[in-house]
């Protein structure tokens, strides 16, 4: 009786089907595969390369200007809580915190003008009494953007 249900299991499941074959790969023989691929995809891929290309140019903008050197510790607690006072203190710069073995460096701004950077050392020795230095750094420079529909009047 085990056997006359099994085989008829077996018989039941391997003649149902629940999606209609549709394979994209097909064996020819033991060393070819042939791949049926629409031709769609490679000009999504392309379209999207593109658009990725376009974005991330713009955010990639560097150039020659200042940064400030906050503090280059060994320890990296005091380094992440000097980048964590930049933030509270002077949400408006932005705050680097690299390793460099065996320093935690913290940098701070994108000042394209050295006399913008000179403002902002006066204003933070105040919460970094061990000294606020100028370096000379590449930035990163936000694209200008063109607001034409605010050229044209109605």
């Amino acid at each position: 009786m085990k056997f006359i249900f099994t085989i008829a299991a077996f018989i039941f499941v391997a003649t149902c089907s629940a999606q209609k074959d549709t394979a994209l790969i097909t064996a020819v023989d033991s060393n070819t595969v042939i791949i049926h691929k629409d031709s769609r995809l490679d000009l999504l891929v392309k379209t999207q390369a593109t658009i990725n290309e376009v974005t991330s140019r713009d955010s990639r903008k560097t150039d020659k200007g200042f940064r400030l050197m906050v503090i280059s510790t060994n320890n990296r607690e005091e380094a992440l809580a000097a980048k964590t006072k930049i933030y509270t203190y002077f949400p408006e710069l932005k705050a680097y915190l690299w390793y460099q073995s065996p320093y935690f460096r913290v940098k701070a701004g994108n000042f394209k003008d050295q006399k913008d950077a000179e403002s902002y050392q006066k204003r933070m020795n105040i919460y970094f009494p061990k000294g606020v230095f100028i370096m000379k750094d590449i930035i990163e420079v936000k694209p200008a953007k063109n607001n034409q529909a605010d050229d044209i009047n109605p």
